[in-house]
């Protein structure tokens, strides 16, 4: 992939050189309760299982088959401050199940979409608009990969302030300025968003 950069930062594909900036980013919990970003990759059963160490060794592995998985926004240190999770959508089985993410057309062929469903930005780093530069660069990636669009599930947070737990989908409005379209609300506060690359 081509590096993007913004905010003091150069986002990079995730790589067996660079996974061991994502697990010091990460930190011992995955990110959260042992997520490592395989929530979406796993069923419920499967992810409850595998908390904690197990998920780690299952991304690494993702990491070492070269699949794409996401991307890294480093600092001019090369130490990296956030984190987003980019792929095929077909690779998140979870996403079959939800009701958030499902398709406009049940019948529509999901082999060419891509999906960014995770967020995660160092605690020193938020608020600096690093979010926005991995969202930018996960359109680039997709697109160079073949996407025929890429879509996202974010939180829309009607202009309010909201806990960083309930942000990792992104915010609606990040989405629509990264000129998404919104395509459903899904409940009270998600949303489907998407943007064609062809």
């Amino acid at each position: 992939m081509s590096a993007g950069t913004g905010v003091g930062v150069t986002v990079v594909a995730l790589t067996e050189q660079n996974w061991p900036a994502l697990q010091e980013l990460l930190g011992p919990q995955g990110g959260a309760s042992g997520c490592w970003c395989m929530w979406f990759r796993r069923t419920a059963n499967d992810f409850k299982r595998n908390k904690g160490e197990p998920n780690r060794e299952a991304l690494g592995s993702l990491v070492g088959s070269g699949e794409p998985v996401g991307l890294l926004a480093l600092d001019a240190g090369g130490k990296a401050v956030g984190w987003a999770a980019v792929a095929p959508r077909l690779a998140h089985i979870r996403l079959d199940r939800s009701a958030v993410a499902a398709p406009p057309d049940p019948r529509e062929d999901l082999s060419d979409v891509w999906s960014v469903t995770c967020f995660f930005v160092d605690r020193a780093a938020r608020g600096t608009g690093i979010t926005r530069s991995l969202l930018d660069a996960a359109v680039t990636y997709a697109a160079e990969h073949g996407a025929r669009c890429i879509e996202g599930y974010p939180t829309d947070t009607e202009g309010e302030r909201k806990q960083v737990s309930t942000l990792y989908h992104g915010t609606l409005s990040m989405f629509l300025d990264a000129g998404f379209e919104l395509i459903g609300r899904r409940g009270i506060k998600r949303a489907l968003v998407r943007r064609d690359l062809r």
